[in-house]
C-alpha cells in the first residue's frame, strides 16, 4: 500500500530530527545570515493534519476510514493531548502508537492581569519556552500567538528581541497555542493575531500552514486573523500569492529610513520605500487593506513633524494606522509618551485624512510587553 502523506511526514521528521531547515530565498538569507538556521527538533505531529490526511493515515495503520474523522474530532474539538486519551480507539492500537505525538505543549507558567488578560508560557517538546496571550472581551476572545522561539529581528525597544533567537515554531506548535487558550477559557477563540514572539514571515511556510488549519480544522475565519511583520524582503509578495483573507499588519515604528534602521537593525536590508511598494502590491493582489503598526516612543518618533512625514508616505494608500503607546521594559530606556503627545500625533494624521486609531495594550500588570514574562520566568 502506498504510504500516506502524513505517514511520510512522520517518518521523514524522525529521520531529519535535529537537521537545519533550508532557507526560503536569497533575500531572506541576507536577513538571517548572522543567526543560526532554525531547527525543528521534534518530529511532525498529528496536530495540524486535515481530516483527509488523518483518514489516510489511520488506514495506513490498518484501521477503518471512519477512525480518521474520530481522530480529527478528538484532536480539534475534544482537546486530546495523547492518543491514549482517545477511548473510542482499540486499546491495543493505542498502545502500539504510544510514541506518536499529537503535538500539544504543557503550561509552564500562567499569569492573569486584573483585566482578565492571561499570558502563558508554554513548554514545548524540546523544553523551549514560548509565550502566548489570551485577550478576552465580552464578544471576543483573541489569541496573540508566537511564530518563533525568540526573534532574530533585534528591535531595539523589544523584550523578545533582547532575548535572542532559538528557532522557528512548527505548524502544530502554533496551532497548539490557540487550542491551549480556548481550553483554558472554556470559550471559543474568535480572533488570532500573529503579534507574539518572532517574525512570522521568516517562518512563512509554517505560519501559512497553521492559518489554513486554524481556519479549516478549528473553524476560525481567515478575516479574523492578523499577521504582523516588520518586513522581510520578498516575503510580503509571497504571502500575497497565497491569496489568504487575513489582515497584514506592518510594523513601521518610524517615519523615515534613518530612524527605522536605529530602531530595527534589519531595516538596513529593506528600505522604507521598497517596503511600502510591496505593501501597495499586496493590496493590489489581495484586495485587502494593510494595517500599519506604529509604536510611539516618547521624544523619539512621536513628534508632529514625524506624523506629517508618515502621512506623506501613506497618502492615497488603502491602509489603517494603529498607534501603540509603548510598554516600557527594563532592558531599554524608551518611555511611553503622555496623552497630549499621543493625541497631537493622531490629530496630524487625521487632518491629513489618514485612517488612524490608538491601540492600548491589555494586561499591563502581567508583563504585557512581548518577551517580558518569558525573560522573568525562564
Amino acid at each position: 500500500m502506498v504510504q500516506s502523506k502524513l505517514t511520510k511526514r512522520i517518518e521523514v521528521g524522525r529521520k531529519a530530527e535535529g537537521r537545519g531547515q533550508k532557507a526560503e530565498g536569497k533575500q531572506e538569507e541576507r536577513v538571517k545570515e548572522k543567526f543560526n538556521s532554525p531547527h525543528l527538533p521534534t518530529s511532525p505531529a498529528l496536530l495540524g493534519a486535515s481530516v483527509a490526511e488523518l483518514t489516510d493515515w489511520v488506514q495506513q495503520q490498518g484501521q477503518p476510514a471512519y477512525r480518521g474523522k474520530q481522530l480529527h474530532q478528538w484532536i480539534y474539538q475534544k482537546g486530546a493531548r495523547s492518543l491514549a486519551e482517545i477511548t473510542v480507539f482499540p486499546k491495543q492500537w493505542r498502545d502500539d502508537l504510544a510514541d506518536i505525538s499529537i503535538g500539544r505543549s504543557t503550561v509552564h507558567y500562567r499569569s492573569v492581569a486584573p483585566d482578565e488578560t492571561v499570558k502563558y508560557l508554554l513548554r514545548l517538546a524540546d523544553n523551549q519556552i514560548v509565550e502566548t496571550v489570551g485577550i478576552p472581551t465580552e464578544k471576543r476572545l483573541t489569541v496573540c500567538v508566537s511564530s518563533q522561539v525568540g526573534c532574530p529581528m533585534a528591535c531595539d525597544f523589544c523584550a523578545t528581541g533582547k532575548g535572542g533567537f532559538k528557532r522557528n515554531l512548527a505548524k502544530h506548535e502554533i496551532i497548539d497555542q490557540v487550542l491551549t487558550v480556548q481550553e483554558d477559557f472554556q470559550r471559543r477563540v474568535s480572533n488570532i493575531v500573529f503579534m507574539g514572539m518572532g517574525e512570522p514571515l521568516i517562518n512563512l511556510e509554517n505560519v501559512v500552514g497553521a492559518i489554513k488549519s486554524l481556519n479549516e480544522d478549528v473553524g476560525i475565519g481567515q478575516r479574523n486573523i492578523t499577521v504582523s511583520t516588520v518586513g522581510i524582503p520578498g516575503k510580503i509578495r509571497q504571502l500575497a500569492q497565497h491569496h489568504l483573507q487575513v489582515t497584514l499588519a506592518v510594523s513601521l515604528h518610524a517615519s523615515n529610513q534613518s530612524l527605522r534602521e536605529k530602531l530595527i537593525p534589519t531595516a538596513q536590508h529593506y528600505t522604507l520605500e521598497n517596503l511600502l511598494d510591496d505593501c501597495r502590491e499586496y493590496v493590489q493582489i489581495t484586495k485587502r487593506r494593510v494595517t500599519f503598526e506604529y509604536i510611539l516612543l516618547a521624544g523619539v518618533n512621536d513628534l508632529p513633524e514625524q506624523a506629517e512625514e508618515l502621512a506623506k508616505h501613506l497618502r492615497g494608500f488603502q491602509s489603517h494606522v494603529n498607534l501603540i503607546p509603548y510598554n516600557p521594559i527594563q532592558e531599554a530606556d524608551y518611555q511611553r509618551p503622555n496623552a497630549k503627545r499621543i493625541q497631537a500625533f493622531m490629530s496630524v494624521l487625521q487632518n491629513r485624512h489618514i485612517a488612524v486609531s490608538v491601540r492600548y495594550s491589555r494586561g499591563l500588570e502581567a508583563d504585557a510587553a512581548c518577551g517580558q514574562l518569558r525573560a522573568s520566568k525562564v
